[in-house]
């Protein structure tokens, strides 16, 4: 199974230009809100046509604008799930299922849609209408009409935005589940990075139209190869960055220069650590920073330390420096006097050149 993309889709005031491979693996297409995801779903769909480009599924060119190839989306054998799942309210879930089925005879219908019933666990709820079912349950009924047509890939958009926290998790497997006896081509478009990571085997990363960065997504987030990549991915603490000697490189934002242990590309433009990556040191050493608390977010599980160097005379966003702890580490903590020597573990930067 293999899906080729390579397109661009002029709009007006936005320019869509993509290009990717996604094999079985589940592939994640992760940005911010009007990167071009969504539009890349679109046109690989045949909801919407791109300006120029090539798709291509298993060898089947969808669309090629060079040799005026355009299947429509009826023949593109694509099972789409949609962010408010566009079930049909006006039909029980067996006749959503059953919606994409109608070249089949009839039987072969009714077998398909129980089939997949019984897949996604919705016995006993054939004759309800989607107003009479959870969040969860319409999403694996949209699911289930999606798998219904056999379709070589399945397109997941926001899959999961509709559903209040404690139900997402739940859905959120059961979709894993599911995607585990599937054997096509997926993409999942979301904004949420931990989604992602659970889910998806590759990313492609989206920023402002464009491809910032593709790959396996344990290399993407633990090394990311563009700004866009890391701020999408968790690396919260980012400032721009010069070398300025052998090993030791000027984090400008945070008003300090820290020891690399790694070789340093002369254009190293920004270096980054995670905020759980940081901690105290009991004295001055290499890359410690005399800071004072500037101020916390505390959440339900854990706080955040904003942290400012002493030394730092910039007072931007970006000049903190962010440290998540747990509650029981911050109430060991909160009362140490300051400045703290905070430790910036040189095998924990990123750098970005």
């Amino acid at each position: 199974m293999r899906l080729y993309v390579d397109i661009e889709k002029e709009m007006h005031g936005f320019n869509l230009k993509v290009a990717f491979n996604s094999t079985g693996n589940v592939t994640g297409l992760l940005g911010a809100s009007g990167a071009g995801k969504s539009m890349t779903l679109r046109c690989i769909a045949g909801l919407e046509t791109p300006t120029k480009g090539k798709i291509v599924l298993n060898n089947k060119i969808l669309f090629d604008s060079e040799k005026k190839i355009n299947l429509p989306s009826r023949k593109r054998r694509i099972g789409f799930l949609f962010q408010n799942y566009a079930l049909f309210p006006h039909m029980t879930v067996e006749e959503n299922i059953k919606f994409g089925l109608s070249n089949l005879p009839k039987q072969e219908q009714s077998m398909k849609a129980a089939e997949k019933i019984n897949m996604m666990q919705l016995n006993g709820f054939e004759r309800r209408f989607p107003s009479q079912l959870s969040g969860g349950q319409q999403q694996r009924v949209a699911l289930a009409r999606a798998l219904a047509v056999e379709p070589e890939v399945l397109l997941l958009d926001e899959p999961f935005s509709a559903l209040d926290s404690h139900l997402k998790i739940q859905v959120e497997n059961e979709l894993m589940d599911a995607l585990a006896k599937y054997n096509g081509v997926t993409l999942l478009v979301s904004h949420n990075m931990n989604e992602v990571y659970r889910i998806c085997e590759n990313l492609v990363v989206l920023s402002k139209g464009q491809v910032s960065t593709c790959g396996c997504k344990k290399d993407i987030f633990e090394n990311p190869s563009s700004l866009e990549a890391a701020q999408l991915t968790g690396w919260k603490n980012i400032s721009r960055a010069k070398e300025t000697e052998k090993g030791l490189i000027e984090a400008i934002d945070w008003g300090c220069k820290l020891k690399i242990s790694k070789s340093i590309n002369p254009s190293v433009s920004y270096v980054g650590i995670r905020p759980n990556s940081i901690d105290l040191a009991a004295q001055e050493q290499f890359n410690t920073l005399k800071c004072f608390v500037s101020n916390i977010s505390e959440d339900a599980n854990a706080v955040t330390i904003y942290l400012r160097n002493i030394e730092n005379h910039s007072y931007t966003e970006a000049s903190h420096i962010q440290w998540e702890v747990s509650k029981e580490k911050w109430m060991n903590i909160k009362d140490i006097e300051q400045p703290w020597n905070v430790f910036i573990d040189t095998e924990k930067l990123f750098l970005i050149g």
